[in-house]
């Protein structure tokens, strides 16, 4: 079954740390303003699996996707599905006629293993005594963990209409939008390291069940790579996200911490 759905973009991240999202700073960067975050452009490519396989899709089925090209405030994200022959849906996002994000989703006939990993997360250190992200402070097997966060209903009403998302599953059941799971795998960076400008470039995600409004949000992440390519500086996490206490995602979420042009600036 094949679809399209459209979204005024809106940029959540105005203010955030992550000066990327500042059109100022964007400009440098030799953008056109402010990205809207990538976990917001997954999220609006998560409404067309929904819509095709409702619930089910966020107790058990997996999505990956990839950003190439920025989504700017304000302006119309087109999403667009096509269903292959196994199954399978292929994304895209369009925005301003660029390819902006790609990816695929898909139910699988069972619901995956969860992952049996019970250890527990560390605390993240005070904001103030955060060190520079790093090859030093994202090593190999560091266990990261993140600020517990309770998505009340306010929270998510809010969280549902910056979204733009027109699918009433959520506020008829109460659940939490998969756009938010994939959010602590930004989280499980930033309260833990100081970044600069950094960009969030794509993630393959397996969803293990549903997290609920009310819930209590934490994660446990570990750093599997940390590399350069082209220059930038790339983290890899293994991110398993909780709503109070039982794993509801596991994200592979992988992201520049440390763009070539902050280091050419320097």
């Amino acid at each position: 079954m094949d679809g399209r759905y459209e979204v005024e973009a809106y940029n959540t991240a105005k203010e955030s740390e992550n000066k990327i999202h500042d059109d100022a700073v964007a400009r440098r960067f030799g953008f056109s303003g402010g990205l809207v975050p990538g976990v917001d452009v997954y999220a609006y490519m998560a409404h067309m699996p929904v819509a095709r396989w409702g619930r089910a899709w966020l107790e058990r089925g997996a999505a990956e996707c990839r950003f190439a090209k920025p989504v700017y405030d304000g302006e119309k994200a087109q999403v667009a599905s096509r269903e292959f022959g196994d199954g399978r849906i292929a994304l895209k996002v369009e925005s301003l006629g660029l390819a902006c994000a790609s990816g695929e989703a898909w139910l699988p006939d069972t619901a995956p293993a969860v992952p049996a990993d019970n250890r527990v997360a560390p605390a993240p250190v005070a904001a103030d005594a955060r060190p520079k992200a790093s090859e030093a402070s994202l090593p190999v097997d560091r266990l990261l963990g993140i600020r517990p966060m309770r998505a009340d209903g306010d929270f998510a009403r809010n969280y549902l209409r910056d979204l733009r998302e027109t699918d009433p599953l959520y506020a008829k059941e109460g659940l939490l939008h998969p756009g938010l799971i994939l959010r602590l795998g930004n989280w499980a960076l930033s309260h833990n390291v100081v970044l600069g400008p950094w960009i969030h470039v794509g993630s393959r995600v397996q969803n293990l069940g549903v997290a609920r409004v009310g819930q209590e949000l934490t994660a446990l992440a570990r750093v599997v790579s940390n590399h350069v390519h082209k220059g930038h500086k790339f983290v890899v996490l293994d991110v398993i996200a909780r709503a109070d206490g039982a794993p509801v995602a596991r994200i592979e979420h992988t992201a520049i911490y440390e763009p070539r042009q902050v280091q050419e600036a320097a």
